[in-house]
């Protein structure tokens, strides 16, 4: 009877993933934080590919890595296959639970911007389940399994909120700060993220003096808000954040100077919205209440 030759077994779908990331991004610890693994995991896939084609895909040095010849030249079709892929799963996702949007948002913008008004949202339309994923970086627009992208930036998508800044506190430090030199005495919060705010706001209102913010520093802008309602000191407000803050009286600005950024809160969606979608729906209500 004849004897059916054996197949070529497939090349593992993981670490092509891992690979392509890798070649895209230009490193192993960029395709680790995109693909939510250790740089170990995606050097491990990797070298399983390697080992199957019996091919170096990346040719290692101190200086980090850089592609082969054949990675190359593989690379623009196998990121067009991932991001079709991508585009597919979507679709998947969407009409299986048409009802469900996915945000990525800042964490900062997460906690303080859209949170306060997920209750009205979910009054306007309470058929639509919204799920919130905190990230410090937006998503690869390709790639992202989600509907919406709420960020601070200049790039796509329309802005519901300019970035203006100035220093808040609570009403009880607002007597000891009668000028911005007054700032030189009191402990000033400072938010990892946005670390040279208090720079930024200093050369408009002190030009030419030199100001060194010292005080705690957090990784949470919420958390940051949070300390200065209690009294711990002066913050760099992000006006589109605090303002509930303002204007319950919660948080005051003591100086007239305030500094606009480029970098306007925008919400986008990495594809275009059906009319009538659930998301097309969220965003246009979010559009709303800026």
């Amino acid at each position: 009877m004849p004897v059916a030759p054996p197949r070529p077994r497939p090349l593992p779908l993981n670490a092509l993933r891992a690979f392509e990331a890798a070649a895209r991004l230009g490193g192993f610890a960029a395709a680790a934080e995109e693909l939510g693994v250790s740089p170990g995991a995606v050097s491990a896939q990797i070298k399983q590919l390697e080992d199957t084609l019996g091919a170096p895909l990346f040719d290692r040095s101190a200086r980090g890595v850089t592609l082969t010849a054949l990675a190359a030249d593989v690379l623009p079709d196998l990121t067009g296959a991932f991001d079709r892929l991508a585009a597919v799963s979507h679709d998947l996702r969407t009409g299986a639970k048409p009802q469900v949007v996915h945000v990525a948002a800042l964490p900062s913008v997460a906690q303080l911007w859209l949170s306060p008004r997920l209750p009205g949202l979910r009054a306007a339309a309470p058929e639509i389940e919204i799920s919130v994923t905190a990230m410090e970086q937006p998503p690869d627009l390709k790639r992202a399994p989600f509907d919406l992208c709420l960020f601070f930036g200049d790039g796509p998508g329309e802005a519901l909120a300019a970035d203006t800044i100035t220093p808040v506190c609570a009403p009880a430090l607002a007597d000891r700060l009668n000028r911005p030199e007054d700032l030189r005495h009191l402990p000033c919060l400072i938010d990892t993220t946005w670390h040279g705010d208090w720079s930024l706001w200093m050369t408009a209102a002190l030009p030419g003096q030199t100001f060194v913010p010292r005080g705690p520093e957090f990784s949470l802008y919420a958390l940051a808000v949070e300390e200065t309602v209690n009294g711990a000191g002066v913050l760099m407000g992000h006006e589109a954040l605090v303002a509930p803050y303002l204007a319950r009286g919660q948080l005051v600005a003591p100086f007239s100077t305030r500094v606009t950024l480029s970098h306007a809160l925008r919400l986008w969606a990495p594809r275009p919205l059906a009319p009538g979608s659930a998301a097309r729906r969220v965003a246009d209500w979010l559009r709303r209440q800026r």
